[in-house]
């Protein structure tokens, strides 16, 4: 039966609803796992390395899942395949819940990652397509409640398990997600794209380019890198002489949306950057153990979970430039403000985390409503998913260069003089992080300069607010 545009709207909420408990449910399982390391590690007798195979699997599969699932989503029935990734997400659950070697724990993840992939392509794909233009703001400033919550969550609810029970349990958490799946399949609807047949040399280039450059990163390799420059050679090669392409080369000349796509990079590392140096300094300078660590987080990732939909609308009623202007603002205070305070009272930092944390969740959703508004509509699933796919690859450069920052040990320079002697290495990369964000915001101000959104069927020309 034909659905009324009210029982259409309110199809698109229930939707919404059940899209962000899945996301809180994500965030948790991508972060709660940080946290238990060092139990894991001195458990199986583990070096760092070895250890770190946890997180570095887990954000290449997750990666490559998240642009495969996004391509997928344009020719198959998006509920079908949130079935297979939630079936796989509760099965790696089960295998790292029931894992006795650390081969099992990887194996686990993994299963994890390529299940959970799905969801970050989904949480692209409902606003655009459930959503009209005017009111996509809402559904994004939701997504974005989802993610800041899961955020918050994640480390209490891992120092609290892990304290408790056992780390094992923290997989038992993720088959939570199992239970939404007969709501999906209710709300979301049976539309396919056009019957084309998938580029799969195509989609494995992009696997092994995606792979390569992950590991070349989180490893420092640059025999990886090399490999992973000439798996982008030939992926570019093929789609360029395919039939019927993985990726379209029309997408990567829609200059609105290739520019989009490099100011997301940066302004997504910084989304990471911070998160991972924030607890490196609190344990370093104030001494705080896993669980205060998560308390000082709290507070801002509420904030951010709080204020979303009101970023949301804001984007609705008055334009992505106006919201990404407030959010640049929000950022640059807080980053210049917390390099002046850097080693003294986690309170200050708490405080001042609040800016950063709500202004780069008011950015993400600013972002991917422009990027959104620049893509054809058959253009979205595949468009959407190489966005969800860069904001991993842009997570491992950001955290892997201010490792390597933090490595250099003390700094010998001064770039802000209010900064403390024993935090100035960390308030000196905060400076420069913050001019980072000038930049960025240089660049979106002056290319997205139309208040007019784009047509659907374009693919080049003005980009919308």
């Amino acid at each position: 039966m034909e659905l009324t545009p009210a029982g259409r709207e309110q199809r698109a909420n229930m939707l919404l609803r059940v899209l962000v408990f899945t996301l809180i449910i994500s965030v948790m399982n991508a972060s709660m796992f940080n946290v238990a390391l060092p139990v894991i590690r001195a458990e199986f007798g583990l070096t760092a390395s070895q250890v770190s195979w946890m997180l570095t699997g887990y954000m290449i599969v997750y990666a490559i899942g998240s642009v495969t699932f996004g391509k997928l989503a344009d020719k198959y029935r998006l509920k079908d395949l949130l079935t297979y990734g939630l079936l796989a997400f509760a099965l790696g659950s089960i295998i790292g819940l029931a894992a006795t070697e650390f081969w099992m724990v990887i194996a686990g993840r993994l299963f994890q990652a390529a299940g959970a992939s799905v969801i970050p392509a989904t949480a692209m794909i409902v606003p655009v397509r459930y959503f009209s233009p005017e009111k996509r703001g809402r559904a994004l400033g939701m997504t974005a409640v989802g993610l800041s919550l899961g955020a918050a969550l994640g480390p209490i609810v891992s120092g609290i398990v892990s304290g408790l029970v056992s780390w094992r349990y923290l997989f038992a958490l993720s088959i939570l997600a199992l239970f939404v799946l007969p709501f999906f399949r209710k709300y979301l609807d049976d539309e396919t794209g056009a019957a084309k047949s998938i580029d799969y040399i195509g989609g494995l280039t992009l696997a092994g380019t995606v792979a390569s450059l992950l590991l070349a990163i989180t490893q420092g390799s640059w025999l990886l890198c090399v490999l992973g420059a000439l798996l982008l050679a030939l992926f570019l090669l093929r789609i360029r002489t395919a039939a019927e392409p993985f990726v379209q080369p029309s997408l990567f000349r829609n200059k609105a949306y290739a520019l989009g796509l490099g100011i997301a990079f940066v302004l997504t590392g910084l989304n990471f950057g911070i998160p991972f140096m924030a607890p490196q300094f609190l344990a370093a300078l104030n001494h705080l153990t896993p669980l205060s660590v998560g308390f000082v987080l709290f507070p801002s990732a509420i904030c951010a979970a709080l204020l979303g939909k009101r970023g949301g609308r804001l984007a609705d009623e008055k334009g992505n430039r106006y919201l990404f202007a407030i959010a640049a603002v929000s950022i640059l205070f807080s980053f210049i403000a917390m390099s002046s305070v850097v080693g003294l009272s986690p309170v200050w930092v708490a405080c001042l985390m609040i800016f950063g944390t709500v202004g780069q969740s008011f950015i993400q959703i600013a972002m991917s409503n422009t990027i959104s508004r620049t893509l054809a509509k058959e253009q979205t699933g595949v468009g959407m998913g190489l966005y969800a796919m860069l904001n991993f690859i842009a997570g491992a450069t950001a955290t892997t260069l201010i490792g390597k920052a933090m490595d250099a040990g003390n700094a010998s320079f001064r770039l802000n003089p209010f900064a403390p002697a024993e935090g100035l290495l960390y308030s000196n990369i905060l400076v420069l992080l913050g001019g980072l964000i000038i930049v960025a915001t240089v660049v979106y101000m002056a290319q997205f300069r139309s208040a007019a959104p784009i047509p659907a069927a374009a693919v080049s020309g003005k980009p919308s607010k």
